[in-house]
């Protein structure tokens, strides 16, 4: 698992098929909390564990799957 310290503010969240997933709000208890504020959130806080990032690189956050994939943990 990815170090959460390595995980900042506003960073953006990406599937593993580089799609966009979300913003980084911050890290709360093993989760990414994205920001609301952000289109593909629908105004709503969501969560992605931590477990999802695959690696941190260019001020993005990878994930280790596809942005649908994650959308569906949403619901």
């Amino acid at each position: 698992m990815i170090d959460a310290s390595h995980v900042k503010e506003h960073m953006e969240v990406k599937g593993a098929d580089g799609r966009h997933v979300g913003v980084v709000d911050r890290v709360e208890g093993g989760r990414i909390k994205l920001t609301k504020s952000d289109p593909a959130s629908g105004g709503t806080h969501h969560y992605v564990d931590l477990g999802f990032v695959d690696s941190i690189e260019g001020g993005a956050v990878n994930l280790s799957a596809s942005a649908e994939e994650i959308r569906r943990t949403w619901q």
